[in-house]
């Protein structure tokens, strides 16, 4: 789900010719948002198999289409300017888009993982055991950025141990079929799935970091300062569908059972994966994270790490080369090559009613 691939695949055009829409940042009616399977990104698909989000739609006279895809080909298809709007962790937006040139705005503040992400081990291997040692992750992911945050934090370095590239979708039968593999960094489902083998543990988790993998709903700045519907309809839909999540009752309960079996899990599978992903329920909880320095602190974690592997372009030679701007107006990186924003200006909104 949440792998890194650098290049565009042929899969990018061939959706462009399917969607058919330009990439031109216009005053338009119909827009579309890719998205893919993740704990805090099924609210979406709840969104518009329920109507919710036709009904903000229709509210400011648009016209918005979902369309589901992998993870890593919807980042490329937004790169590709072939979606308007996509759902992806800080990450991808700073190494991927932002890094490739496409001005972008994160419009939600989703979530952030807050143990979903995970370094296992078994035969009780502590971090200081993995000297020498192969890890099995995806390369240049969020689960490669858990293990350089766990190594920091623990007085080590990558080039203490061994990194295995594996698949995302091969990360799990191999482990578990493989008893010599002594670590594995993953993500949720595919954690509470190893985590269930006999002699497994979790020895660091997104918990331990918390607040540096967020989740968010990221929109071209262009489309959005051309179409400020597109964004009012976003927020509108996604914090309905928060507040029917987040009271009990029949309708939330309905809202749980349609997301789960939407992402192939059971309902207390999904709520378990719930429990380890800080959702920001409510949009003001969104605007206060989104405005406190804390944020700049753990994406200035982000931006050295994609630089120190070289995820902001080829012969970068300084962490600035991509301006980050703050909802305050404070710029990480170059003022004059801001590339990606953290703005409230739609969160706030919604918490004022103004929506």
């Amino acid at each position: 789900m949440r792998k890194l691939y650098r290049t565009l695949t042929v899969a990018v055009l061939a959706l462009a010719l399917t969607l058919g829409f330009a990439g031109q940042a216009t005053a338009k009616e119909k827009f579309t948002v890719a998205w893919s399977i993740y704990v805090g990104w099924m609210p979406w698909e709840y969104a518009g198999d329920s109507g919710i989000l036709k009904k903000w739609a229709d509210k400011y006279g648009i016209e918005i289409e979902l369309v589901r895809m992998d993870y890593i080909a919807s980042v490329e298809a937004y790169v590709a300017k072939q979606a308007d709007g996509a759902v992806m962790t800080n990450m991808e937006c700073l190494d991927m888009p932002a890094a490739s040139g496409i001005d972008s705005t994160a419009l939600i503040m989703g979530d952030y993982s807050n143990g979903n992400d995970a370094l296992l081990t078994r035969g009780g291997v502590g971090m200081k055991d993995l000297v020498g040692k192969n890890v099995n992750l995806v390369e240049l992911s969020v689960s490669h950025y858990l293990l350089a945050r766990a190594l920091e934090k623990n007085g080590m370095k990558e080039e203490d141990l061994q990194i295995v590239n594996t698949s995302d979708a091969d990360i799990g039968p191999i482990f578990l079929a493989d008893t010599s593999q002594e670590a594995t960094v993953t993500w949720n489902p595919i954690v509470m799935e190893i985590e269930q083998a006999p002699g497994v543990d979790k020895i660091f988790t997104s918990a331990d970091i918390p607040g540096e993998i967020l989740d968010m709903m990221v929109v071209r700045t262009d489309v959005l300062e051309q179409n400020p519907a597109f964004g009012k309809a976003l927020v509108g839909a996604w914090y309905e569908v928060m507040g029917i999540m987040s009271k009990r009752g029949p309708q939330g309960k309905e809202a749980i059972e349609a997301m789960a079996e939407s992402s192939e899990a059971t309902a207390t599978e999904y709520t378990n994966q719930l429990k380890t992903t800080a959702m920001f329920y409510s949009p003001q909880a969104a605007v206060d994270y989104t405005s406190s320095d804390d944020i700049k602190e753990k994406m200035d974690f982000v931006r050295q790490f994609c630089f120190s592997h070289g995820l902001l372009g080829e012969g970068v030679r300084s962490v600035d080369v991509v301006g980050i701007e703050y909802p305050d107006g404070t710029v990480q990186g170059d003022a004059k090559n801001v590339k990606m924003r953290f703005d409230t200006t739609y969160m706030q909104m919604a918490a004022d009613g103004e929506l």
